[in-house]
């Protein structure tokens, strides 16, 4: 049977694990499909959820996720959403491969998102806000080495997740929580100094500051279409790939 090229795009987020079928050039073959991620996952708990999501979906070649830590040739090696103790040096690429039985590409989400909504020209940067904050760094459409920024310390006693995370959103309200972003969006812009942000995830929708013309606001089924940007071309990325170990 000849194969489609289509590609199973993974979002593992630490409310939802969601996931789509996408064609070589991201776009869709189907709805979203969602599931909750159980509070304190385990990478057992993870691989349950993607064989369930995975159910009744059309065919597919090969495999794109996004995770929400620090991820190194389908390696994880931190989760901080997830229940971080579970996550140290996990293989989860590989045990993907291995379940769903396709070669499997694993990197940070909040990069898979980044390739899926930049404009591929200059210096980029995609941040998604959501249970944390993630970022992704981009030049001509060429992912950077992931940088966790979300656990760089923004102020004497928080760190980003802290300060501008969910738990913020939910404790601090929306209108102190929109002031910590303008000031969150005052340093990206000093440090960084990026042609172009793009922000995105859940929480993008509880902005009510005024942006630069500069900063672009994308969804997160914009942003899984960087699934396929990770196959596009074999070494454009120079990320690891996993295969599924002979039975």
């Amino acid at each position: 049977m000849a194969l489609s090229g289509d590609i199973l795009a993974i979002d593992v987020g630490g409310s939802h694990i969601k996931g789509t079928i996408l064609n070589r050039k991201g776009e869709w073959q189907m709805d979203y499909k969602r599931l909750p991620t159980p509070k304190d996952a385990k990478p057992a708990d993870v691989l349950e959820i993607i064989a369930e999501l995975v159910k009744d979906m059309p065919d597919y070649d090969k495999v794109s996720v996004g995770f929400p830590g620090y991820v190194r040739n389908g390696i994880v090696y931190t989760a901080p959403n997830l229940g971080n103790p579970n996550w140290k040096n996990i293989d989860l690429g590989q045990r993907i491969s291995d379940l769903l039985q396709k070669p499997v590409r694993l990197v940070n989400d909040a990069d898979q998102l980044g390739l899926g909504v930049v404009s591929g020209k200059g210096y980029e940067l995609a941040v998604t806000l959501g249970t944390g904050f993630g970022t992704a760094l981009l030049i001509d459409g060429y992912l950077l080495p992931h940088l966790e920024l979300a656990h760089h310390p923004v102020t004497k006693e928080h760190d980003y997740d802290e300060y501008i995370g969910n738990k913020a959103l939910e404790k601090e309200g929306k209108e102190k929580w929109n002031k910590r972003i303008a000031k969150v969006l005052d340093i990206l812009k000093v440090v960084f100094n990026y042609d172009r942000l793009y922000l995105g995830g859940g929480n993008a929708e509880e902005l009510d500051i005024e942006l630069d013309n500069n900063i672009h606001l994308f969804t997160n089924k914009d942003g899984i279409k960087g699934g396929a940007k990770l196959w596009e071309l074999e070494d454009k990325y120079h990320i690891s790939t996993n295969y599924p170990a002979k039975k």
